[in-house]
């Protein structure tokens, strides 16, 4: 896997300073960045690239990348087999072109190879659309209007999964808290809610809304929360004995936890599941797998009928994405590819609890295989509940220590492990994380 790293090359950082790049940040983005991620101004910096398992900015300082494009930069940045499928297809084409192409053709049936629900699937572009169509398809192919999401889980950014997702007290079961303005008053009552890891609460909910029920959604890993033994088979059976769907948010654990994603990794396959992040191998792309009796209801020549799930979008099967996620699986299907990322992933945070054990620090490295985040909590958390209760003041002291020592992680957000990462960057993180601790104790 060394090959995923890139050869640095001269070149100059950015063509202002740093002051003069946020001065336009502040006049044109809301916030001076992107969505809720703007880091305080004695921390933030301005991207100028990204090379294997680090980030330069606009001032020519080097940072060691945990966020990886929120886990979609499984192999680091600008892999050379993924730059060179990039490179190859922009010059034959940019654009979906508005008709099937090689590439996409070719990707659809290499995923429908390795996804253990998919008989078809339906390209789109992020993963708030693929999780909005895979809950239109749920709808259509049952009639029913309700789904059912868990407390603290995100899955993207329409009016239906904006509910309860960074609640500031937990729900009245199962009634969620709108996280937005701006959401049609009607939807209040179309979203239960329960919470994560605790199977008596849904089959309750979902036998008492069954008639009125689509689909429970979830995600098989919920930000650093991970299933108890028997809580996703349960999930199945409850929704098997009450006649609804079970939808997988794959976003981030598809490709992530293993080349078939968490179906593959626990065994449990759902009846739809949503793609993003590692599918496009860094390259805006997304996917709804499944079955072809719910597929098919996407097909345009049902266009007419009452039963046709709309789903259309003039970048939807980008040809770049399509070419650089199959140059990514061409590397995620190689023998011991997993075992290697997860056991150094593993090894890593290991070292990293020993380091706060030897500060005596309240706090915890959670998470599984590559997924990690630390946690100044007792125990790991088995609900948003848990996350809730932690001491989040803390947990951002110490990452905020961790970024000005060139570690780059975002504070109280889960962080990722990427192939690209090494002893080098494992042992300079520990460092800083030594010296972190220091700080905050």
């Amino acid at each position: 896997m060394a090959d995923t790293l890139v050869e640095a090359a001269p070149e100059r950082p950015g063509a202002m300073d740093k002051a003069a790049y946020f001065e336009i940040a502040e006049q044109a983005l809301p916030g001076g960045g992107f969505g809720g991620y703007s880091l305080p101004e004695d921390v933030r910096f301005v991207i100028h690239k990204g090379e294997g398992p680090r980030l330069q900015d606009s001032e020519g300082n080097w940072y060691i990348d945990y966020v990886g494009g929120a886990g979609a930069l499984i192999l680091g940045h600008a892999p050379p087999a993924v730059t060179a499928a990039a490179q190859e297809q922009v010059a034959r084409g940019l654009h979906q072109f508005g008709a099937p192409h090689e590439p996409v053709l070719q990707f659809a049936d290499r995923l429908v190879d390795v996804i253990p629900c998919a008989e078809k699937v339906i390209f789109a572009t992020t993963g708030s659309e693929a999780t909005g169509y895979a809950l239109r398809l749920a709808r259509a192919f049952t009639g029913r209007d309700k789904i059912l999401k868990f407390e603290g889980a995100f899955h993207g950014n329409h009016d239906y999964s904006n509910f309860s997702v960074i609640p500031n007290a937990l729900s009245n079961y199962p009634q969620g808290r709108p996280d937005s303005a701006g959401i049609p008053r009607a939807l209040h009552d179309c979203v239960l809610v329960a919470p994560y890891n605790d199977l008596e609460t849904v089959g309750k909910i979902v036998a008492e809304h069954r008639d009125d029920l689509a689909c429970v959604i979830v995600e098989p890993a919920q930000r650093v929360i991970f299933p108890l033994d028997g809580f996703l088979p349960g999930l199945r059976k409850i929704c098997d004995d009450n006649d609804v769907l079970l939808v997988f948010d794959e976003c981030v654990t598809g490709f992530r936890l293993a080349l078939g994603g968490a179906q593959e990794y626990y065994g449990v396959a759902p009846d739809l599941a949503a793609y993003a992040k590692v599918i496009g191998g860094g390259v805006a792309l997304s996917a709804v797998a499944g079955p072809a009796e719910i597929v098919n209801l996407a097909d345009p020549a049902a266009e007419t009928t009452p039963e046709y799930a709309h789903v259309k979008g003039t970048m939807h099967g980008s040809p770049i994405g399509s070419a650089t996620g199959m140059a990514t699986l061409d590397i995620l299907s190689e023998p011991g590819f997993y075992a290697r990322l997860h056991g150094d992933a593993e090894a890593f945070t290991a070292e990293c609890q020993a380091v706060l054990d030897r500060h005596r620090l309240p706090a915890i490295v959670t998470g599984k295989a590559s997924l990690w985040q630390i946690l100044f909590a007792d125990r790991h958390p088995v609900n948003h509940g848990d996350i809730m209760a932690a001491d989040r003041a803390s947990s951002r002291a110490l990452d905020l220590a961790l970024l000005k020592d060139g570690i780059y992680v975002l504070p109280n957000v889960r962080r990722f492990v990427s192939a690209a990462h090494w002893s080098d960057e494992f042992e300079e993180t520990l460092k800083a994380l030594d010296a972190a601790c220091r700080k905050v104790a």
